[in-house]
C-alpha cells in the first residue's frame, strides 16, 4: 500500500549544518566532499534525504543565509563538481538530496544588492524594499529585525532605509516585483535541472510584507528581558495573504519536473495559519514545516493535545510532518534531557506524517557552552545574555573520541563537545543499547512497516497522566506507541486496543517479548513500541546489522 505515497510522504529527512558535519581538507570547516565521505554512515542508518543548509558563495554574516551567489558554491564548502559528486552519490545510495531556497533576503554583497543600493532610479532598485524616512526623520515604521533593532538601515548614499528582516547585511527582497520572482524562479530552475529533489524555503511566512508598511502592534504578552523580536505581534511584516500566489507558482514549478520533487516551508505559525500554506487545493507548500514539538513544554497531555490538534488542523489529503531539533533551536537531548530525547526519538520516527531531525540528535548530542570570545552567532552578538545565539547547536558532529571528536584535524570552527569521547558514532557503534542502535532499529522497522510510514494515527488513553499512547494503524496491521515522559514507573490499563501485544522495542532496548496491555509496565523514561498483531514474530534484533 506504500506505494500509492510519495517517498516525502514515507520517508524520513536528516538535516546537515554543512559547517558541522565534517571537514575534510582541515580548515575546521565542514564541507560538501566531508558529506560525500560520510553517506555510507546516512545509509547504514536508515534514512531517505538529506536536507543541507546553505552552501552558496556569502560574506558569512548569518553564515550562509546572507547569499552572495544563488547558483554556485562557497569555496569553503567546494566546488560545483564537489556537489554534482555529492548529489550522484547520495541517488546511487537511494538518498534523496533536498536544499535550502532563501527566497525573502540576499547578502548586501549580491550583485543584484550593489546594483540597486547606486542610486535610486537603477533598474534594479525595486529588487530590495527601500522606502523614505518616516515623518520624524527615522524609519519608515516601527518593524523590528528577528537579530535585534529595527528592521532599517539607512543608505547615506541614496538618502533611503532599507529593509533587512534579519542582519543589515541581508536585505530583503521584494518579491512582488515580478522580475525578482523570476529570477528566484531561475534559481530552482538551476538546482532542479541539476537533479536535486526539492526545497526548503526559508521564512517561506515572511517572502512578503504589507504593502502599506503599517506599523506592528505591541504584543501585550511579551515579557521584559525576553526576545525582545516578540515585543510585536508580526502582523504586517510576515504571513501576508498576497504571499500564496507567489508559493503556488513555486509549488507549480518544482511540480514541472519529473521524479516527484518536493517543496518544504519553514514557517514559525500556528495550526490555523500554518494550514494556510498547504494552499487552498493542496498546492502550494507540500510540507509546511511544522514546529510544535520544539517549544512546546515536554509533558504528556500538552504532547498528545499538540499531536491531535494539528492532526485535526489538517486539510483533507495534507499530509502530515513533525520536527523536533535543527539548526535554529536548542538540542532535543538538552531540552529534555538525555533519558527524554530517547522517547522524543520514538515519538519523532512513529508519529503519521514525515519525520525531519537533526544531526547528531541520533547519538544524543546536547547544546555546548561557547565561551564569550568564540561567539559566532550573530543573534548573539545583537542581543546577548537571553540565551537566544545558534551557537551551541551547531557545534561538531562527534564522530568518533579522536581529536576534534574525528571532524576535523584541526581546532574546529566552534569547540566541539566536553563528552565527545563517549558521545559519538565509532562508541555508540559498539553498543547495542545506545542512542543510535535505538535509532537504527526504529528506522528498520519503519521502514518495512506501513503502518508506520503511512498508517492512520489514533491517540488512546493510557490511564496515567505521564503516558501517551497512540494506535498507528494500516489494513489489518496495528502498531501501538507508549511513551513515559515522566521520571516514574507507571502501569498502564490500555483496554484500547486492549489484549497483548509484542513489545518490538523499548528505548532501553533491553526488553522485548509478550506484554499484556491491561497491565503494561512501562519505565521513567522508556518508550515502547508494540506489535499488536500477535502472530507475527519478533523481527527486529536488538542490535540491527
Amino acid at each position: 500500500m506504500t506505494e500509492a505515497y510519495r517517498w516525502w510522504q514515507r520517508g524520513v529527512v536528516y538535516q546537515i549544518y554543512p559547517r558541522s558535519f565534517m571537514d575534510s581538507n582541515g580548515d575546521g570547516i565542514g564541507d560538501l566532499p566531508g558529506i560525500t565521505a560520510r553517506l555510507d554512515y546516512l545509509q547504514r542508518l536508515g534514512v531517505d534525504a538529506i536536507w543541507i543548509s546553505p552552501f552558496y558563495p556569502s560574506p558569512m554574516a548569518d553564515f550562509g543565509y546572507d547569499i552572495a551567489n544563488y547558483v554556485d558554491v562557497d569555496p569553503i564548502f567546494g566546488t560545483l563538481a564537489d556537489f554534482d559528486v555529492l548529489l550522484a552519490a547520495a541517488h546511487t545510495r537511494g538518498l534523496r538530496v533536498i536544499l535550502d531556497l532563501v527566497p525573502n533576503h540576499t547578502s548586501d554583497q549580491h550583485p543584484w544588492f550593489r546594483e540597486s543600493r547606486t542610486a535610486r532610479d537603477n533598474p534594479k532598485r525595486d529588487w530590495y524594499l527601500w522606502r523614505d524616512p518616516g515623518p520624524d526623520g527615522g524609519p519608515p515604521n516601527n518593524w523590528l529585525s528577528n537579530f535585534g533593532g529595527s528592521a532599517w538601515a539607512w543608505d547615506a548614499a541614496t538618502g533611503q532605509y532599507y529593509l533587512h528582516s534579519f542582519v543589515k547585511e541581508q536585505p530583503d527582497l521584494n518579491l512582488r516585483n515580478p522580475a525578482v520572482e523570476a529570477a528566484i524562479a531561475d534559481v530552482m530552475r538551476f538546482w532542479l535541472d541539476r537533479g536535486v529533489d526539492g526545497f526548503r524555503a526559508d521564512v517561506m511566512h515572511g517572502m512578503l510584507k504589507d504593502d502599506q508598511w503599517r506599523d506592528n502592534p505591541p504584543n501585550p504578552h511579551w515579557a521584559p528581558n525576553s526576545n525582545p523580536y516578540l515585543a510585536q505581534l508580526q502582523i504586517y511584516s510576515r504571513n501576508r495573504p498576497d504571499a500564496h500566489p507567489i508559493i503556488a507558482r513555486m509549488r507549480r514549478l518544482v511540480d514541472s519536473y519529473p521524479g516527484d520533487r518536493v517543496l518544504i516551508g519553514e514557517i514559525y505559525l500556528p495550526n490555523e495559519q500554518l494550514m494556510q500554506y498547504y494552499g487552498p487545493n493542496l498546492d502550494e507548500a507540500h510540507l509546511p514545516f511544522n514546529f510544535q514539538l520544539i517549544a512546546l513544554p515536554w509533558s504528556a497531555p500538552l504532547v498528545r493535545q499538540a499531536v491531535d490538534a494539528y492532526e485535526a488542523a489538517l486539510p483533507p489529503g495534507g499530509w502530515p510532518n513533525w520536527v523536533l531539533g535543527n539548526h535554529d533551536r536548542h538540542r532535543l537531548a538538552s531540552r529534555v534531557g538525555p533519558a527524554q530525547a530517547r522517547v522524543g526519538l520514538l515519538l519523532l520516527l512513529t508519529l503519521r506524517g514525515t519525520p525531519t531531525w537533526y544531526y547528531g540528535d541520533e547519538i544524543g548530542m546536547q547544546d555546548v557552552p561557547i565561551p564569550p570570545e568564540q561567539v559566532q552567532d550573530p543573534w548573539e552578538k545583537n542581543v546577548p545574555g537571553l540565551g537566544l545565539g545558534r551557537d551551541p547547536e551547531r557545534t561538531p558532529m562527534q564522530w568518533d573520541a579522536g581529536p576534534y571528536a574525528g571532524f576535523s584535524t584541526v581546532p574546529p570552527w566552534l569547540p566541539v563537545a566536553d563528552d565527545y569521547r563517549t558521545v559519538n558514532v565509532a562508541m555508540e557503534e559498539q553498543d547495542p543499547t545506545s542512542s543510535l542502535a535505538l535509532c537504527r532499529a526504529v528506522l528498520a522497522l519503519r521502514g518495512r512497516t506501513p503502518a508506520l510510514q503511512v498508517g492512520s494515527y489514533r491517540a488512546v488513553p493510557a490511564g496515567d497522566p505521564d503516558v501517551f499512547a497512540y494506535l498507528r494503524t494500516a489494513g489489518d496491521s496495528r502498531w501501538l506507541v507508549v511513551l513515559n515522559l515522566g521520571p516514574e514507573s507507571h502501569t498502564c490499563v490500555l483496554t484500547d486496543p486492549g489484549g497483548t501485544a509484542l513489545i518490538q522495542v523499548s528505548t532501553y532496548l533491553d526488553r522485548q517479548g509478550t506484554a499484556a496491555l491491561s497491565a503494561l509496565s512501562v519505565r521513567p523514561h522508556e518508550g515502547l513500541l508494540l506489535e499488536c498483531d500477535n502472530t507475527l514474530l519478533l523481527q527486529t534484533p536488538l542490535s540491527p546489522a
